[in-house]
Formats: structure tokens, C-alpha cells, sequence
């Protein structure tokens, strides 16, 4: 099968949970996903509590972080620590019980069946788990899709996904915040990678609230978003915009020149708006060169 990320043996299936100040749901957690899986990899990113103890006391292996530095980074400790691994695919999930372990095997049954290099467990392709999710993270999903511009994927904030051995081994998360999730999928997509999704439930009744509310989580994934895309299309994201402001200038000083000439009068608020458009036209073409030159470097030296 074209893109299948197993061959006909049993694959070895490693659970990948980020986690921070968890240590009420943490051993849940890893004690359903251990039913389905063969290995359990913790990251605690910085907790204060005792979530990496009761993570190894449940039979986990921890990674650990001495400061809490956000999702993307345990997210990239864990792929890291998986490309030394013989896994073939690996889940990752939330460690605050949201995503109910127990529907693993709905992620790798579909990964199995459709070749699929990532499969996104969804909370919007059923109405009964969408009327569980709060209208603001509906309201914010869609937006967030919309900037992440991933075709057909109704969910693309969910962590609950199965990824094959492909994916880890040619893709690297950058962003350290929640926009590490759109930035796989924005780079699985570039590559040609197959997603799907399969209906999951979700449990948004945890026993605090989230750690971070949806404003300032869409803020950062929004954020991570434009960084990750004026990188990748440098030319059209800052070389439009110059381009537009050189012509803005020019406009504004061929009136002032010509009112000039026909009054002998000098608008200054004119003059401002040429020599304004002008400096920024040349500062936004200067930087759509330069990261212009600088991916390409990057990307021969591959």
C-alpha cells in the first residue's frame, strides 16, 4: 500500500504525551494509553508538582525539562527521543485527560487501513462531541484552520493524532508554543503527506481549568503561524507589501510634485506619506530579499 506506514508485521506503537503540572490526571493517562500501545514517553516540561514521578511510578519513561518551555518544545523532545526508537507509529495525546486513551486504537486501525502518514483524532465530525466543545474553541478553530490553510482538515488544533514513522523522520518542529500543531500539519501538507481524521470524544470536565485561556492560545498559534509562513514565502509575504508601499510613495510624490508645480505650494503631510511609504517599501523588499537568499542557502545545503 502507497504511503502505509507498516508492513504486514504487528507495528510497535509508542505513546507521546506532553505534560505540565498534571500530577491529577497524569496516571490515568498513562496507565489507559499502556493497554494499546508498547512503550509510554512522558515529557514533563518543567512541572512544579509531582507529574514526572507518578508518570515513572505508572511505568512511563520521562523526559525532562528544567523550565517550562511550552507544548512545541516537549513536542520536539519527544519526536527527538522517537527517532532513536523502532517505532513505527507513535500517538500523541494531552496528559489533562481530555483525550480518552481508550481510542488509540480508532487512530491506528485508520492509519493502518488508509496508509495515512497522519491521522487527527477530530472533536468536530460528530454533533454529539462538537456540542461538548466550548462555543469560544469552536469560534477559534475555525479561524485557526482558516490561517493554517490545510485542506479538508476540520480539526487542526486537536493533539490527539497518530504519526508514522515518516513523519518523524522528515519532519522537525521549530515552534516552541501551541502552534507546533499547525506547523506539522502546515509542513506534513507541503510535503505531500497524506491526513485524515476519524471522530473522537472529548472530556473538557477536568478537575482545574486550562492552564491558558483560548484567546491567548489562538494568539499564539496565529502568531506561530505568521513567523512560520514570512519564512517559508518570504517574497510574497514581505515583497508584496514593499512593493505596495513603494507604490503608495510614488504616487504620493508625483501629487506633491505636481501640486508643487502648478501652486508653488509644498504639502508636507505629503512629503511625509512619500518619504514614510518610501523608507518602508525599502526596508520590507530589503528583508524579503535577504530571507529570500538566506532559505535558499538553507535549503542547498540540505
Amino acid at each position: 500500500m502507497a504511503g502505509s506506514p507498516v508492513s504486514d508485521k504487528r507495528p510497535f506503537i509508542v505513546a507521546c504525551i506532553p505534560a505540565y503540572n498534571e500530577e491529577l490526571t497524569i496516571a490515568k493517562v498513562v496507565l489507559k494509553a499502556r493497554r494499546h500501545v508498547d512503550k509510554v514517553i512522558v515529557c514533563d516540561d518543567g512541572s512544579m508538582d509531582m507529574t514526572a514521578e507518578i508518570a515513572e511510578a505508572c511505568g512511563a519513561e520521562v523526559i525532562r525539562h528544567e523550565r517550562n518551555m511550552g507544548k512545541g518544545a516537549a513536542i520536539q523532545s519527544l519526536f527527538k527521543r522517537v527517532r532513536g526508537e523502532v517505532a513505527d507509529i507513535i500517538v500523541t495525546l494531552d496528559a489533562d485527560g481530555q483525550h480518552n486513551p481508550d481510542e488509540i486504537p480508532l487512530l491506528i486501525n485508520m492509519m493502518i487501513e488508509t496508509g495515512a502518514d497522519i491521522v487527527i483524532g477530530s472533536r468536530f465530525l460528530s454533533n454529539e462531541t462538537m456540542n461538548k466543545v466550548p462555543t469560544s474553541r469552536r469560534v477559534g478553530n475555525k479561524i485557526l484552520n482558516i490561517a493554517t490553510s490545510v485542506k479538508d482538515v476540520m480539526d487542526t488544533q486537536s493533539g490527539f493524532r497518530a504519526y508514522s514513522r515518516r513523519v518523524i523522520e522528515s519532519i522537525q518542529p521549530t515552534e516552541m508554543g501551541f502552534a507546533v500543531d499547525s506547523e506539522i500539519l502546515y509542513k506534513a501538507s507541503e510535503l505531500g503527506l497524506k491526513i485524515v481524521e476519524v471522530p473522537v470524544g472529548v472530556e473538557y470536565r477536568v478537575p482545574r481549568p486550562s492552564k491558558r485561556g483560548p484567546v491567548l492560545h489562538a494568539l499564539d498559534v496565529l502568531l506561530g503561524m505568521v513567523k512560520h509562513l514570512s519564512m517559508r514565502r518570504p517574497l510574497l509575504f514581505y515583497g508584496l507589501p514593499g512593493a505596495i508601499s513603494f507604490l503608495i510613495a510614488l504616487i504620493s510624490g508625483s501629487i506633491l510634485i505636481h501640486l508643487f508645480n502648478l501652486t508653488r505650494y509644498f504639502s508636507i503631510p505629503l512629503a511625509m506619506i512619500a518619504v514614510g511609504f518610501g523608507l518602508l517599501g525599502a526596508i520590507l523588499c530589503s528583508t524579503a530579499i535577504m530571507l529570500w537568499i538566506l532559505v535558499t542557502l538553507i535549503k542547498e545545503a540540505r
